[in-house]
């Protein structure tokens, strides 16, 4: 018999007012997974992560996370879960071991127990050398492993992670999902939202939310291969700026994009990559379209605009 989802969705909808901020999403995630959830600011990711953590109340449908109700039992759900908000939940006026003993002691973690798991967290994500500096002074990377650290002292079974990496820097940004991504291979389910699309080559799976909905879903790679995703063309040319008037005026086209010194062509169906190139020598226009395989921000692009 297979395990049971670690979180399950059904319906799940949130109203503020006449705001519908979540509309009947329905979800699963496994153990051991890391679940992103992948949109745009205002999408309703932090919404549903508030709701799944028994921070907020949904408005109708229901979720289950580790087997409890996080309606009917809120309580239960935040003593076994990890919540990183994407606002900060540190204070500018502690020290660093200073905070860890402090969450640590909200999970009833005392004396030795309590200097052991404060040493071991402070190792793990490389806070040691900053343990006497207060927060106010720490950089935005460092603030970030820091606020995660006291999320899994108490080591919960699942962490939700929001926006983790908003406002850091790259480097700080590879070595948090490197940090992620260790903790999922020990066993720890990950849901986590984020708007920066190379991110979410690291998640098992991922649902794409626009509107409060979800739009699309699937591992990165099936998103990247879905039918519902169209074809992508690549078009390399000194003058892809000039182009994309050109290009966006083509009736089979769905998205166009710049990257670097080259448009990403988004075509509803294979054939239309065709129709493209004719359209292009139409305008004299010699530089080829050739299909490429999307990035996940042309699958989102193209979904979102179909939605």
């Amino acid at each position: 018999m297979s395990a049971p989802p670690t979180v399950r969705a059904e319906g799940l909808t949130r109203r503020f007012g006449d705001f519908v901020a979540v509309d009947h999403v329905s979800f699963e995630i496994y153990a051991g997974e890391i679940w992103g959830f992948l949109g745009p600011n205002g999408a309703g990711k932090s919404t549903v992560i508030r709701m799944l953590c028994g921070v907020l109340s949904p408005s109708s449908g229901r979720a289950e996370v580790l087997g409890y109700d996080v309606a009917r039992d809120p309580e239960s759900v935040k003593l076994r879960i990890g919540y990183m908000s994407q606002g900060s939940s540190l204070w500018n006026d502690l020290t660093v071991e200073e905070h860890l003993r402090f969450y640590a002691g909200m999970f009833d973690l005392t004396g030795a127990k309590q200097n052991a798991v404060v040493a071991e967290w402070m190792e793990r994500v490389g806070l040691t050398q900053w343990r006497g500096e207060l927060a106010r002074s720490l950089p935005g990377g460092t603030r970030k492993r820091l606020a995660l650290a006291c999320t899994l002292l108490h080591r919960p079974k699942i962490l939700f992670l929001d926006e983790p990496t908003s406002g850091v820097d790259p480097i700080s940004r590879r070595t948090f999902w490197d940090l992620i991504v260790s903790f999922a291979e020990e066993g720890t389910t990950v849901m986590v939202s984020t708007h920066y699309m190379d991110e979410a080559e690291h998640c098992s799976r991922l649902a794409l939310v626009y509107g409060g909905r979800i739009v699309a879903r699937g591992t990165p790679e099936e998103l990247k291969h879905s039918p519902a995703a169209g074809a992508t063309a690549e078009i390399v040319s000194p003058r892809s700026v000039a182009l994309i008037d050109l290009v966006e005026s083509l009736p089979f086209v769905a998205g166009c994009a710049l990257y670097g010194s080259s448009l990403h062509v988004t075509v509803r169906d294979p054939a239309g990559i065709a129709q493209l190139q004719r359209a292009l020598a139409e305008h004299g226009v010699g530089e080829e379209a050739a299909r490429i395989t999307p990035s996940l921000e042309d699958v989102f692009a193209s979904v979102v605009g179909a939605a």
